[in-house]
């Protein structure tokens, strides 16, 4: 789930997904914001297998339990270094 393996691949494993969101997040942004950028980034950038908001929580939650996303109420930005 974290890493790739035979049931999950590499465009989906949750480090690469949190990977992905860091990229969004080069301005603050509200949650809606950078979901939907990390859609268009992954759709631009040829990644046919798509994810689900859940997905993307999990991916942002275990951003923010590294210390790396940081969330004042009303939008997220990144705290650590990428």
């Amino acid at each position: 789930m974290l890493l790739p393996n035979r049931s999950v691949s590499p465009q989906r494993a949750l480090l690469s997904v949190a990977a992905q969101i860091s990229l969004q997040l080069d301005a603050p942004r509200t949650v809606s914001e950078t979901w939907a950028r990390l859609r268009e980034w992954r759709e631009a950038n040829g990644f046919d297998q798509p994810i689900t908001f859940g997905w993307f929580q999990l991916a942002l939650d275990m951003l923010y339990a590294l210390g790396l996303v940081g969330f004042d109420g009303r939008t997220l930005r990144l705290t650590g270094k990428r």
